[in-house]
């Protein structure tokens, strides 16, 4: 059986965007299309309405180029409980009201029974500080948090 795994929209943003010259973004780019081409397979893989929407924000030539990443990836729901467990994310974590859909993915992935969660962002979601918080929070709500991590780590995981 296959893992699940929640894309988080840094992920489309770095299979999709041209070559940086920053040799760290140029690092995450080509660690975040390694993972995509060789391993992706190996997992369930889904989105939210969420990351959808951010993909098409911004440049229209850019969105179509993140949009073709987006094809034929699970959409998960919104419901009531995702609703109620970002907000007691967004409010333990401090988030800032123009970074809040961060908790929302998260929520997301928890209330859906993800078992990860692939994410550049570590100002707050891939954030060795709020990590702990997350999962206490998740679980006290009843919910099983994901594992939080980037594709670095994940690629760790398949290095023998």
């Amino acid at each position: 059986m296959k893992r699940s795994v929640y894309l988080e929209t840094t992920i489309v943003g770095y299979l999709a965007m041209r070559d940086s010259r920053d040799i760290r973004v140029a690092a995450n780019q080509l660690i975040t299309r390694e993972w995509w081409t060789s391993f992706r397979h190996e997992f369930d893989i889904f989105v939210s309405q969420f990351v959808i929407d951010e993909c098409n924000d911004g440049d229209p030539n850019a969105a179509v180029e993140r949009r073709v990443f987006l094809n034929g990836i699970s959409i998960l729901d919104m419901n009531e409980q995702v609703e109620l467990l970002a907000d007691k994310i967004a409010k333990s974590l401090q988030i800032p009201a123009k970074a809040r859909i961060d908790a929302f993915h998260i929520s997301i992935a928890a209330v859906h029974g993800l078992e990860l969660l692939l994410t550049w962002n570590c100002r707050h979601i891939a954030n060795p500080e709020n990590r702990p918080k997350i999962e206490q929070i998740c679980r006290a709500t009843g919910c099983e948090p994901p594992v939080i991590c980037t594709p670095y780590e994940l690629l760790e995981a398949y290095d023998d």
